[in-house]
């Protein structure tokens, strides 16, 4: 795992609901190693942990990463606090990330609340191979939508109040595509039971499936194994670690 710890001037930053943040991060050498799935661990003035946050956007061309984080608690609202022109420490890429397959034709991106902003650096990869299906509690916490459609992904948005797009979880329309075939891979991110529920239409379909799991951090290189989950590899289980395995696995190797 090659990553850098640094300091690096925050480019652009804006409010896109409630609470979620969009910041842009110059950081040359960082952006010239990331791929889509891997995350950045950012150290939060007066904390000593740092807080693991999913890349949203790289691009290589200007040396920039972006990432769109939710407060979550005392550490996010105090990296919220920053602002354009200010420097954040940041270590990164870190995480092992989605597998991109030039040869797929059709491609299923899934993202459930917070988890919905690492799909978009797949939503660029892909084009309109993919299909971005987004999932929020309400209209107010949607993110991200005009930003798939720039991509030329197929966009479907759901709330679960039915409050914007189509009433009801991603998995309703997942599984009308599902039917339909053709998908060459989906990958996911979000709450744990989306991702079961994906991971168990896939299995059904035989559909290849990546999912990306949130998990509490610490060291966030694998040092202090506080981030282990089951996994099961060549019939064999064993304990993986989001931060060093992860956090994009197979879906078939998690033990739900």
């Amino acid at each position: 795992m090659k990553y850098t710890q640094g300091q690096y001037i925050i480019k652009e930053k804006s409010a896109i609901a409630r609470e979620i943040y969009s910041f842009t991060i110059s950081c040359p050498e960082v952006a010239a190693a990331a791929c889509p799935g891997q995350f950045v661990h950012i150290r939060a003035k007066g904390f000593t942990l740092r807080r693991p946050i999913s890349i949203c956007g790289i691009d290589k061309e200007k040396g920039t990463l972006r990432i769109v984080f939710e407060i979550r608690g005392e550490g996010t609202a105090e990296i919220a606090k920053l602002n354009a022109g200010d420097l954040i420490d940041i270590l990164a890429p870190l995480g092992h990330g989605f597998t991109v397959n030039p040869d797929f034709k059709k491609v299923v991106l899934i993202g459930g609340g917070i988890g919905t902003p690492p799909m978009l650096p797949l939503a660029k990869a892909y084009g309109d191979r993919a299909a971005a299906i987004s999932g929020f509690r309400n209209a107010s916490a949607v993110i991200l939508q005009e930003d798939f459609r720039k991509t030329g992904a197929e966009t479907i948005l759901c709330t679960d109040d039915g409050s914007a797009g189509i009433h009801g979880f991603v998995t309703q329309p997942f599984t009308e595509l599902a039917e339909k075939g053709g998908i060459d891979a989906v990958y996911a991110c979000g709450p744990m039971p989306m991702l079961k529920g994906i991971a168990a239409i896939c299995k059904e379909k035989n559909i290849y499936c990546e999912i990306s799991l949130e998990e509490r951090m610490a060291c966030g290189i694998g040092a202090c194994l506080g981030c282990a989950c089951r996994t099961v590899r060549n019939d064999e289980e064993y304990f993986a670690h989001v931060c060093k395995d992860g956090p994009v696995f197979k879906a078939e190797e998690v033990l739900w």
